[in-house]
Order: structure tokens, then C-alpha cells, then sequence
């Protein structure tokens, strides 16, 4: 049985959930951004520098909570973690709508980080319980979409929300949706097919062998120490810590370069920032669709950050008397950085077995949850003390230079007739 015929229903059951949960965790943590352009600073008190360090804040609390978050998902329930973490951070992110003094806005950012960063390696594990090898760059990437899509509408509902009702009614209309989301998650998830009604037995039965052939073709590793000590594993942790330098520099201040650099309202800057989002699902799709069918991961990651390292690099060169024209090189820029997604966290299940993968894919993303929060911080920092996005157009380039770098140096797998071997041990 291929595994185009291989359970087909998985994909409508189990992929608009993975969609609707991860968009509502993106969109309560990058509005913050639309916020700082609407008057936050200005209403609170907060001085630029400041600013960058407060949107910020989430990715520390993302950072240190990956791995506990991994491990309660990988040896219990991604279904319960994930319900609890619906719930805490719809709650802080409507609680950002209230904040009155800078240190409570300070708490509640880090805290949003906290009950936020299980969800990521949650829902990628997840994914690994329902869908196979070759299935697995377009899931994620159907996961990563809730990324571009919802910055896609949150831009235009965003800006319109605060040009009628201002920031702190934006920050409650927007967080309320993941409470509510929390009780639908609740009754229509199971962790593993075997638990579910809606799959034959037969089907369940032909997933579980295509599941334990794959994993039976890869080298076992004994536990987590072991997985992050292998040249794959620590070259992806510093290849994504780079790479999300320049993807969350672009997503958390996009609103402020565009609104500062063309002068427009609220509602305009809103439609404008949308536009490097649409242009990223589409390279999204065709990415992981061309990954998957050519069963080749590197290939479709580091061209593509090569492309927006150019595209940010140009930018910087034409300077700020240029808007349009760096506009759509930032168009270009998000579109190329946002493209790899699946392909990327389809490598790690790959090369490791599933009783370490989780543990490695959160490591992988807590180094890119730091590189997060050296993006938004800096980026954040050089446009207010230069007044430009050009020194900030030059960082993020470089960054995802030595990312395109690092993914060049990660050895590509090598398929064998009747199975997987991977190069966990750089042999």
C-alpha cells in the first residue's frame, strides 16, 4: 500500500486542527508588533530601546520551556499539553489588553512564552504519530502555515482594530479565541491512531507497519544526550538559531518599517505587511510539495535563505529613499525565509528514532526561539537608534549567510533500496 492510499482521511481530520491550533499561537504572539506601531510605547511610557527588548521577552520564556515540553508530549499526551497551553495563553494574550505599567506588560510577554513553547515540538511530534516519510515535509508545512496565513489576516484585521478600537482592545479580541479553540481541541484530538473511531482497523493496522518499517530502518540511539551530541542535530540547532534571527526581526517589526518608512495609516501599513505573507504560502506549498516528491530536504532549505540573505543585502544597498523598491525585496525576503519550513523539521524525524526525535526537534527549536529573541531585540534596537531598517536589513542578511552555510554542512541523507539509513554519526 503507497501512502497515498494509506488512510487518506488523516489529512482532513487531523491537518485543519494542526492549522487552526498553531495559527492562534502565532497570532497572540506576533500582534505585539502592530501594537508598537499603534501607540503602545507612547501610551505606556516605553523608550525604543526598551520596545525591543519588551517584544522580545516571549522568546526567553519560548527558550526555556522546549525540552520540558517535548518530553511530557513525547512520553504522555500531546492532547492534554496542548489543551493547558490553549487555555494560559489565550488568557495572557488578552491580558496584554489591560496591562497599565511596563512591568506588568514585561511579565506577561515572558509568561506568554512560557505556556506558548511546548506547542511547537507538541505539534511536530504529533504530526510523526500520523504521517510518514514521505508525507512528512507537506504536514509540517500545513502545520508552518498557521505561521504566514495568520500574520496574512492579522495584518488587515489587526490594523483595523486598532485604527477603530486601539491596541488594548486589539490584544483581548485577538486572545479570546484560543480559550474557546482549547474546548474544540479537547474533544476532536486523540494522540495516536490506534485511539481513534474513525479509522478502520485494517487502516489502523497498515499505518502502524508503515510506521514501524520506518522506524526499524534507522539507527538506534539510547536517549537525548546521545541525539544532541550528533553533528546533524548541533549543526540544525545553529543553522535555525540564525535563521529565526532574520525571520523574527521581519515578522515582529515589519508593521513599524513599513508604517515609518511609507508614511500611511494603520489600515494601509496593515495591507501592505500582509503581502510578504501571502507570497510566503505559496513558497511554502511548492517547497515542501517539490521536498516530499523528490524525497530531497537540503535542497529546498538553504537556496531559499540564500535568496533572502540577497534580497535583505540589496534592501540595505538601496537605502531608505527607495521604499518601493526595498518593499517588494522584503516581499521577496519573506517569502524565501518562510519557503524551507517543512522541508526543514522533516529532517530530524529522519535521521533520529522516535524515542529521542521530539527531544531533538525542541532543542532545534529552542536554539531557534534564542535566535528569535536576538532578532526582535536587535533588529528592533538598530531601527530605533539609527532611525533606518538598513542596519537592520545588513544583521539579518548576514544571519541567514551563516545559516545557508550551516545547512550546507548538515550531510544529506542517504536512501538505500530497502530502507533509511541515516548519517546521524556523520559517516
Amino acid at each position: 500500500m503507497t501512502t497515498n492510499s494509506l488512510a487518506p482521511r488523516r489529512w482532513w481530520a487531523i491537518m485543519p486542527i494542526v492549522f487552526i491550533t498553531y495559527s492562534l499561537a502565532y497570532l497572540d504572539r506576533a500582534n505585539y508588533g502592530f501594537a508598537s506601531a499603534a501607540g503602545i510605547n507612547r501610551d505606556l511610557g516605553i523608550s525604543p530601546g526598551l520596545s525591543s527588548l519588551i517584544g522580545a521577552l516571549f522568546f526567553l520564556g519560548y527558550f526555556f520551556f522546549q525540552l520540558p515540553g517535548a518530553v511530557y508530549a513525547e512520553r504522555r499526551s500531546v492532547r492534554k499539553l496542548v489543551f493547558v497551553s490553549l487555555v494560559l495563553w489565550g488568557g495572557c494574550a488578552a491580558l496584554t489588553g489591560v496591562v497599565t505599567n511596563i512591568p506588568s506588560l514585561m511579565a506577561i510577554r515572558f509568561v506568554l512564552g512560557v505556556v506558548e513553547a511546548a506547542v511547537m515540538p507538541a505539534m511536530l511530534i504529533y504530526i510523526s504519530n500520523w504521517f510518514t516519510k514521505t508525507e512528512r515535509s507537506r504536514a509540517n508545512t500545513f502545520l508552518i502555515l498557521g505561521n504566514p496565513v495568520t500574520v496574512l489576516w492579522m495584518s488587515v484585521v489587526s490594523g483595523y482594530l486598532v485604527h477603530a478600537f486601539g491596541w488594548r482592545h486589539m490584544f483581548i479580541a485577538e486572545g479570546a479565541p484560543a480559550v474557546i479553540w482549547a474546548v474544540c481541541w479537547w474533544f476532536l484530538v486523540r494522540d495516536k491512531p490506534a485511539q481513534v473511531t474513525w479509522l478502520a482497523e485494517d487502516e489502523k493496522r497498515a499505518l502502524d507497519a508503515a510506521m514501524r518499517a520506518e522506524q526499524a530502518a534507522i539507527k538506534p540511539v539510547r536517549n537525548y544526550a546521545e541525539a544532541f551530541r550528533t553533528p546533524a542535530v548541533m549543526l540544525l540547532s545553529a543553522q535555525y538559531f540564525c535563521w529565526s534571527i532574520g525571520v523574527y526581526g521581519f515578522v515582529l517589526w515589519l508593521p513599524s518599517i513599513v508604517k515609518n518608512g511609507s508614511a500611511l495609516g494603520m489600515v494601509e501599513t496593515g495591507w501592505l505587511t500582509a503581502l510578504p505573507y501571502l507570497a510566503a504560502t505559496i513558497a511554502m506549498l511548492a517547497a515542501s510539495w517539490a521536498s516530499d516528491k523528490l524525497d530531497n530536504r537540503r535542497a529546498f532549505v538553504w537556496p531559499f535563505l540564500l535568496i533572502g540573505a540577497l534580497a535583505f543585502a540589496a534592501s540595505y544597498a538601496l537605502g531608505a529613499a527607495h521604499f518601493w523598491i526595498s518593499y517588494v525585496l522584503l516581499v521577496v525576503a519573506g517569502a524565501a525565509m518562510y519557503a524551507p519550513y517543512g522541508p526543514f523539521f522533516a529532517i530530524v524525524p529522519e535521521l533520529l528514532p522516535k524515542n529521542v526525535s521530539g527531544g531533538a526537534m525542541a532543542l532545534i527549536n529552542s536554539m531557534g526561539a534564542l535566535g528569535s529573541f536576538v532578532g526582535s531585540y536587535v533588529v528592533g534596537y538598530l531601527n530605533g537608534a539609527t532611525g533606518s531598517p538598513a542596519a537592520s536589513y545588513a544583521f539579518m542578511s548576514a544571519a541567514l549567510v551563516v545559516s545557508v552555510g550551516l545547512t550546507l554542512a548538515v550531510k544529506p541523507q542517504r536512501e538505500a533500496r530497502h530502507g533509511y539509513v541515516a548519517p546521524i554519526h556523520g559517516k
